[in-house]
């Protein structure tokens, strides 16, 4: 439906992935089956952190937040496909719209922030590993998961600001698979340049940029740590206890690039829905395979467990 006298909207029209009416099926198993790839992925993940003892480490602690985020942005993200598909209604209100894009950036930002934390953790463990458990202790532990959590829920603000006041939009129809900040701003008939420019500097300078920086900085003490190891083996074991977190670093901040970092005229909805989707659902059933398959801890930890549930069922 056009909205030819550019109104202001009651609710959107989400229009999917795609509106070919052959495809919405095998969308919808694709979907569901990542959908649910992603939540016993990360609640394996979860409940291993919370069970095991031997990975009640900080770097356990903070693959465990970065858990909780993946489950509940792939939720965000991907509930309006499965639920379309289900009830036939692909419509959703004005606040609701506003409501899904908010919990979305904020679970972004969340994940950019704890990455950063993760790293800062490998750095002292591998540039200091001396004073690791002095450094690194619960309480610090605690103090930077709670600062991620609260800065990620604050950096949104301005732009959810900035939106209530567009007063009238082109169309209601969204041409995404849920609320976006960039195909909000393509509908809008208001003036978009401050959320453009607010988007091309907090969002470039202190949502991706400064986490990016620090990662940096940490790797490139990490690397130049790892360099300075005689043994090849040692070499070996110090990278493989970073190249979990640099992996997801990489594919993480890949996608939000080509995603957000470009102005909206340059902007495609094919595009934007690729990598959109690869940033909500690829990337969160990706990040459990990537922790577990790549780390000795957390497949022993499996391990242990699945051998003890073994054990209790010839018990009983």
């Amino acid at each position: 439906m056009i909205l030819k006298n550019y109104t202001i909207v009651e609710y959107f029209i989400i229009k999917g992935i795609s509106d070919a009416p052959e495809l919405q099926t095998t969308i919808f198993i694709l979907v569901l089956l990542i959908y649910l790839l992603t939540l016993g992925g990360n609640m394996i993940i979860l409940l291993l952190v919370c069970l095991d003892h031997k990975l009640h480490t900080p770097m356990y602690f903070f693959l465990a937040n970065l858990s909780v985020l993946d489950t509940f942005s792939t939720t965000v993200t991907l509930h309006n496909i499965l639920a379309t598909f289900i009830t036939g209604d692909n419509t959703i209100s004005y606040a609701g719209c506003i409501c899904e894009m908010y919990f979305f950036g904020f679970l972004i930002c969340d994940e950019l922030l704890f990455l950063t934390a993760m790293s800062y953790d490998r750095y002292v463990a591998i540039c200091n590993p001396l004073k690791y458990h002095m450094v690194m202790n619960s309480r610090l532990c605690i103090v930077l998961a709670i600062s991620c959590w609260l800065l990620g829920m604050i950096e949104v603000i301005p732009y959810i600001i900035l939106l209530l006041g567009f007063t009238c939009y082109k169309s209601n129809v969204i041409n995404h698979f849920f609320c976006d900040l960039v195909p909000l701003m393509i509908l809008s008939c208001s003036d978009t340049s401050t959320l453009e420019i607010l988007s091309l500097t907090e969002g470039l300078l202190l949502i991706t940029f400064t986490p990016f920086l620090l990662k940096f900085i940490s790797y490139i003490f990490i690397i130049s740590t790892i360099l300075k190891i005689h043994s090849s083996t040692g070499r070996r074991k110090a990278f493989y206890t970073c190249s979990s977190h640099l992996t997801v670093v990489i594919l993480l901040y890949s996608t939000l690039f080509f995603q957000y970092l470009r102005p909206t005229s340059l902007d495609t909805s094919k595009s934007n829905k690729f990598f959109s989707l690869f940033n909500t659902a690829a990337i969160p059933v990706l990040n459990p395979l990537i922790y577990s398959l790549k780390n000795k801890d957390v497949k022993s930890a499996m391990i242990r467990k699945l051998r003890l549930l073994k054990c209790s069922r010839t018990l009983t």
